[in-house]
């Protein structure tokens, strides 16, 4: 009986170790360099159409810059805010613009403006390949957040194809 119970014993510890190896490494979704430059090239080419000289960061799924496309004109400060709208898009998983009008609304939100990188102006959206973020995509330069989220709508409709 005793070496009955022992060899369950260890027989659970080896299905505890297995499962718990299993769950050691994981696959994940990312970007490659050639796709982050697709997406900020075409960002700013769609805030240019419009008449805005802007900046464009496209960062990872950990919030790393992989791109930087900065347009003639645009203004020094667009290199900053675009690369905080991109990580604060890819770390909440959402827009910025939505985060802001969502912060704007709810007083209990009004403090995700204090978690360091954060940058609640609209600009940022999450790139994602089918449900899963892989990065985010930041535009600053334009004359508003609203314009800079237009701009990088268009800019993803255009890889749409590429991200699945």
């Amino acid at each position: 009986m005793q070496r009955h119970t022992t060899a369950l014993a260890a027989l659970a510890l080896g299905l505890i170790a297995t499962a718990a190896q299993a769950d050691a490494v994981r696959t994940e979704k990312n970007m490659s360099l050639e796709l982050a430059n697709q997406i900020a090239a075409r960002a700013v080419a769609a805030c240019a159409a419009d008449g805005y000289a802007v900046t464009a960061t496209v960062v990872d799924r950990a919030g790393g810059v992989r791109a930087v496309q900065r347009a003639d004109n645009a203004g020094p400060h667009t290199l900053e805010a675009s690369r905080l709208k991109a990580y604060t898009s890819a770390s909440a998983k959402n827009s910025t613009l939505a985060i802001m009008e969502g912060a704007q609304k709810n007083p209990g939100a009004a403090n995700l403006v204090n978690i360091p990188g954060y940058l609640l102006l609209g600009g940022g959206l999450p790139v994602k390949a089918g449900n899963e973020v892989i990065g985010g995509l930041g535009i600053g330069g334009a004359p508003g957040g609203h314009l800079d989220d237009k701009c990088a709508q268009a800019a993803l409709a255009q890889v749409q194809d590429l991200l699945k």
